[in-house]
């Protein structure tokens, strides 16, 4: 299984090294066997495999090792996710694994699978969820259409009636299987929802919104992209305008109350008035 592993994070790092800017002039088979300490006929054997999953790279006396055919987005994703597995997984579970298993031992794994089976199958599931004042709904039907994780969570967004729903699995006491099903959803439905997603808020609308940031604040988002498509302008000496297109105002509105002084709200009207009454309530709590 080790073995698997090594090889399958080589071929990975393989792909990463041809593309990579880092590298200058020709890349042989030999240099590859080099780097990774193996012989050149499992180099060859590498670059035999990367071609059956759909990455056209090649060796040639001329010029060396070179992928010939643009990767992708959705293939690159996949290939990060596997890499980030393989490279950097470590015996001391992610965050939002732990809290899972803290709070549902067994049951959460039992809960992933089986809403991801129902995702895959597009098979409705029972739940049995905690609400937020603390009442069980035994039974709730979802429509299971992903698994992930999110601000600290994982989750489940599920379909019904043509809007969604997240769930926290935190709060999902136990997961059954249905022999109902659902219309399958397409995927680049998720991700429009996705892209317009500030942080966990998933919705269908959309919201234009303007602000003014400090130098300081510009300096600390700009490296992290918030948003797909999000745009940066400059306004004055230390002055900033971003941009972008959200869907929902009461959660960026929450955010913007968070980080204090240095960015305003421009745009919309009805952003700003969520941020002062946030702002007012916040407030309250010390007078």
């Amino acid at each position: 299984m080790q073995d698997l592993r090594s090889k399958l994070k080589r071929q990975l790092e393989i792909t990463g090294i041809i593309l990579s800017q880092n590298y200058s002039g020709i890349i042989r088979a030999a240099d590859l066997a080099y780097i990774f300490t193996v012989e050149e006929l499992t180099i060859m054997r590498d670059l035999q495999q990367l071609r059956a999953i759909g990455i056209d790279i090649h060796s040639t006396k001329k010029h060396g090792v070179c992928i010939n055919k643009k990767i992708k987005n959705n293939k690159l994703l996949e290939l990060i996710q596997q890499y980030v597995s393989l490279a950097m997984y470590s015996s001391v579970a992610d965050k939002p694994t732990k809290l899972l298993v803290n709070r549902l031992g067994e049951k959460s794994i039992a809960n992933i699978v089986i809403l991801q089976m129902c995702a895959e199958k597009n098979c409705s599931a029972a739940i049995d969820y905690e609400t937020e004042n603390g009442r069980l709904d035994f039974g709730r039907e979802i429509n299971p259409v992903l698994v992930y994780q999110n601000e600290g969570y994982w989750r489940v967004l599920a379909s019904e009636n043509g809007y969604f729903k997240q769930f926290h699995l935190n709060k999902i006491l136990e997961a059954r299987q249905t022999e109902k099903e659902f219309q399958k959803i397409d995927p680049e439905v998720l991700n429009e929802l996705f892209m317009f997603s500030w942080k966990s808020w998933i919705g269908k609308e959309k919201f234009n919104v303007k602000l003014q940031f400090t130098q300081i604040w510009k300096e600390r988002i700009l490296p992290k992209q918030m948003m797909e498509n999000e745009k940066f302008t400059q306004a004055g000496k230390d002055e900033y305008i971003y941009e972008t297109t959200v869907n929902s105002l009461d959660e960026i509105a929450s955010w913007i109350v968070s980080r204090g002084k240095g960015i305003k709200v421009l745009e919309p009207d009805e952003l700003k008035e969520k941020v002062i009454f946030l702002a007012k309530q916040t407030i309250e709590n010390y007078e």
